[in-house]
């Protein structure tokens, strides 16, 4: 037995009869019927090319972190990072080129050679922008440098302290990074600030 058209249908169907009718009425030639759904497809296309590109950046990140930084493989910090990156520290100030950046991290790893960022329990990312929390984690377990040649003794306390990344990325890549993070409580779990 055959189903009787829903309203919807029926109305669906009065409105392309009418646009169809006035297109005639005007000796106008008939425009593509599926005009709509053809954006509506090219919609969904970017869309989904958007978000694979949004879920790349999130999985290079997680790379960085879990591998290249945890690793201290500076030598792949390329593969997340544009050789002319600008990065925003907690402190104020800014470093412009990869080479910059890698010398600003080595130096946590002199004091606390096991520091690691296993985890990001959020991960966002919009158009060509990720913002990341990760929980860096180690043990103050060397001699500290300090700015006037000196070095801290260690007080082989451990470390969890969680620090966010927001990033900028073209081609793959991010070109710019703002990095946070608590200095005080770092201080604090360390041993040196009470």
């Amino acid at each position: 037995m055959p189903q009787r058209p829903t309203l919807r249908t029926g109305l669906a169907l009065a409105a392309l009869a009418a646009a169809l009718l006035a297109g005639c009425a005007r000796d106008e030639p008939a425009k593509p019927v599926l005009t709509a759904a053809a954006a509506d497809t090219d919609l969904l296309k970017r869309l989904q090319t958007q978000q694979a590109q949004e879920e790349q950046h999130l999985a290079t990140f997680d790379e960085l972190d879990f591998v290249h930084y945890s690793g201290q493989q500076w030598q792949d910090f390329h593969k997340s990072h544009a050789e002319n990156i600008v990065v925003h520290y907690p402190d104020g100030h800014t470093t412009t080129g990869l080479a910059a950046h890698i010398a600003e991290l080595k130096p946590q790893f002199v004091f606390a050679p096991d520091t690691r960022i296993k985890v990001h329990p959020i991960k966002v990312a919009q158009g060509d922008r990720t913002a990341v929390i990760g929980v860096m984690e180690g043990s103050f377990t060397r001699p500290m440098p300090t700015a006037d040649g000196k070095t801290i003794a260690p007080t082989n306390k451990p470390f969890k302290l969680e620090m966010a990344t927001i990033g900028r990325w073209e081609n793959g890549v991010m070109v710019e990074e703002w990095l946070f993070w608590d200095n005080q409580t770092f201080m604090k779990q360390i041993g040196l600030a009470q």
